[in-house]
């Protein structure tokens, strides 16, 4: 009887997105990842908030500067966590419980090794490649301070994105969700002893990031560990599989570089923006993190998409694939205008948050000039970042990766060289952005018509055979 319960338990998390309504399954799915990815998004945002307004606009300039470069390290990794979330929701669509098992502790022993290696590049190279992006040197040692602590985390931090994938590729995100809103309490709880109570400055806010990071990581391994489906984790079975890290790689890698040369993008523009002094760095790095709340939301119909489509390939479901496509698709542009114009309507207020209140003025002016081109077109991001969740989980992952590099990448690093040079104002810079997300958007969607044919006929064809 009590296994019997611990079973039922665990199938009331998972998902069988293969069957049933789909739009209900897609919003069930989707509003926990929203409130996860804002709360993981809370760490970072708290540790802005706090530096900003007890250590000064330095410290929140410090903090800032750090992101791009943080997201071209990590990328590549992360990428790989998507490999996994589309190898096991796959092969738990088609029911195939020995292969999920194998892949879940393939991916769990991936996400330690990347945590160790993440962790020895960035405390090794990060403070170098800081001086390289051109940080103004009143932020210099507080930024290289800030990133050498935040990698000692990245074991952890690793540990539970791949963790999380496995579960989101089983349909469960309610989970993630508890132990984020945990870990969020203990980040904020941290931030206030390490900053207010002993003064302690950025190193304070990096260490509150990652004791938080390290307790979301611990709690999904005992939940992985805990499980009696087939996605449950036996520390003494941890080995990698090699034709499940092919697998992994396979569909991973690709991901892992598109993120990381948008990250160098992204890393160019940090560096124009650099160019520009502290107070515009403060601005935008307020504005940025206000834009990263509207992101994770559209980017957790990606995650949907990823998921959904995954499962329903599985399962010889391309009807499904096609209205998961459909849906997300209007979801997240609904989502994302929305949010992006909310943000700007009270931009001035939330950038005030960020600031202390001799430095208000100056972080409005510079955050409201980026607010005011990127939010209102914010959700052409999401629809392309969507377009992409669906190729990927029909197992082509090469193709997005080379259309989002030369659709967004390659344009944003041409504009620089080509527009920028003639227009070198902010406005100019942050224009790159709209009309690179449009772009490639148009180039996906292209890309999907001839994908979902040559799916369906090999599919049709394989049920004749």
């Amino acid at each position: 009887m009590i296994y019997y319960k611990l079973i039922m338990k665990n199938k009331k998390y998972s998902m069988n997105m293969s069957e049933g309504p789909l739009f209900p399954k897609i919003i069930s799915f989707t509003l926990p990842l929203i409130l996860s990815s804002l709360l993981q998004l809370l760490f970072n945002a708290a540790d802005m908030i706090v530096a900003g307004r007890y250590v000064g606009k330095s410290a929140l300039a410090a903090i800032g500067s750090t992101s791009s470069l943080i997201n071209l390290l990590v990328n590549v990794f992360l990428g790989l966590s998507v490999g996994c979330n589309v190898s096991v929701a796959r092969f738990f669509g088609s029911k195939q419980e020995k292969d999920v098992h194998e892949t879940v502790h393939t991916a769990i022993a991936l996400s330690l090794i990347s945590g160790v290696i993440l962790a020895a590049i960035g405390i090794a190279f990060a403070p170098d490649l800081l001086v390289l992006m051109g940080t103004p040197t009143d932020v210099l040692d507080l930024s290289s301070l800030y990133i050498k602590i935040y990698f000692l985390g990245m074991p952890m931090s690793m540990l539970y994105n791949f963790g999380a994938a496995i579960l989101r590729s089983i349909g469960d995100t309610k989970r993630p969700l508890t132990y984020l809103t945990i870990a969020g309490a203990v980040n904020a709880i941290c931030n206030v002893i390490f900053i207010i109570v002993f003064h302690m400055g950025v190193e304070g806010v990096a260490y509150a990031t990652i004791l938080s990071q390290a307790l979301s990581a611990v709690l999904t391994l005992k939940c992985l560990m805990q499980s009696d489906e087939c996605y449950r984790f036996e520390l003494n079975k941890l080995r990698i599989y090699k034709d499940k890290l092919i697998l992994i790689l396979k569909l991973g890698l690709p991901a892992g570089f598109q993120g990381a040369i948008f990250s160098i993008s992204n890393v160019l523009i940090q560096s124009t923006i650099n160019s520009f002094g502290s107070d515009t760095m403060a601005g935008n790095s307020a504005a940025c993190n206000i834009e990263g709340f509207v992101y994770v939301s559209m980017n957790a119909f990606h995650h949907t998409c990823l998921s959904f489509t995954s499962q329903n390939y599985g399962a010889n479901r391309m009807d499904r694939v096609k209205k998961t496509l459909l849906t997300c698709l209007a979801c997240v542009t609904v989502v994302g205008f929305a949010l992006g114009l909310l943000s700007y309507i009270f931009g001035p207020e939330l950038l005030s948050i960020y600031a202390s209140p001799d430095d208000k003025d100056v972080v409005i002016k510079y955050g409201m000039i980026r607010m005011s081109i990127i939010m209102m077109t914010y959700f052409t991001c999401g629809t392309m970042d969507t377009c992409v969740g669906s190729i990927r989980g029909l197992g082509y992952s090469v193709l997005p990766m080379i259309v989002s590099l030369l659709g967004a990448c390659g344009l944003r690093i041409l504009w620089i060289y080509t527009v920028f040079t003639k227009i070198p104002t902010l406005e100019c810079l942050y224009a790159s952005y709209p009309i690179s997300w449009t772009v490639t958007t148009i180039a996906h969607l292209i890309c999907i018509f001839f994908i979902f044919r040559k799916v369906s006929a090999r599919l049709k064809k394989a049920a004749l055979a």
